[in-house]
């Protein structure tokens, strides 16, 4: 199993649980956070190039991971990926640095193939 398969299966399972338990705000919340990423004004691939460069900044590695995903299931190449990480970079500075090592190592595997990138927003 691929990081990126590894990570969605975690993530559907936690979701699982969190949708369970879950009051409303935060039903409301993760519906909010997934319209927000769809076409609109700003196609979604963009909206997921800005998730990741936001992400690295934050440093959030769960984040990186998904946003990096689904930058690629909406169409974002390796090069498109490549320049957001570098503005990520910029932005915040080289406490970044270890987040992007992690993002490029996804990005590597999922360009071999070797990651099951094709999950659906959830």
């Amino acid at each position: 199993m691929g990081k990126a398969e590894a990570f969605f299966s975690e993530r559907a399972r936690l979701n699982e649980l969190v949708l369970k338990h879950g009051n409303l705000t935060i039903k409301r919340s993760l519906a909010l956070d997934g319209d927000a990423y769809e076409d609109g004004a700003l196609p979604r691939k963009t909206k997921e190039l800005m998730g990741l460069v936001a992400s690295l900044v934050l440093r959030c590695d769960d984040c990186v991971t998904y946003h990096l995903v689904q930058a690629r299931l909406a169409g974002a190449m390796a090069a498109e990926i490549t320049e957001a990480m570098a503005i990520a970079l910029v932005v915040g500075g080289s406490i970044v640095i270890p987040h992007l090592r992690r993002g490029v190592e996804l990005l590597a595997e999922l360009e071999e193939g070797n990651a099951d990138a094709g999950r659906d927003r959830d």
